[in-house]
């Protein structure tokens, strides 16, 4: 019994002493660039984006993002930070996420973290990360989080 009770608190200490959530929805994107100096032989840009999101996490983000690569073939890479205003599953607040992604021949690999001590208001001390999909040209997200 000793052991299980070590144990039980050794996971309660990994997890924040908070219960893992996972939400899923929609959101819209709108993506512009931002327009910069010429540089020839460089692939690197720079773009901003909003979204709006729907379902237990609704509410809008914007953010900006560098990126490189060949639009030709689909390949390149990009970081972002997004920050979110709005409510999740009913608590309001915001926090931020940082992006990272790699593309390659229209195949993508992403990973999307919230910034730690990022969320304010009923979000303040929120953790976890995001996935997105896009299924027939829509953008779904789901969210995994904890909250204290």
């Amino acid at each position: 019994m000793k052991h299980a009770a070590i144990a039980a608190l050794a996971f309660a200490s990994l997890a924040g002493g908070a219960a893992a959530n996972e939400v899923s929805g929609s959101f819209e994107v709108r993506v512009k660039p931002v327009p910069d100096e010429e540089r020839p032989n460089d692939s690197r840009g720079r773009m901003v984006f909003d979204k709006t999101f729907s379902g237990p996490l609704s509410g809008k983000s914007e953010g900006e993002m560098l990126t490189a690569g060949s639009p030709k073939t689909g390949s390149g890479g990009y970081v972002a930070l997004e920050r979110f205003e709005g409510k999740l599953e009913g608590r309001e607040g915001s926090f931020v996420m940082q992006h990272s992604g790699i593309m390659e021949s229209g195949k993508y690999e992403l990973d999307i973290k919230i910034v730690p001590d990022s969320g304010t208001g009923q979000l303040s001390g929120i953790r976890g990360s995001a996935k997105i999909t896009i299924t027939g040209g829509k953008h779904f997200y789901t969210l995994n989080y904890t909250l204290p």
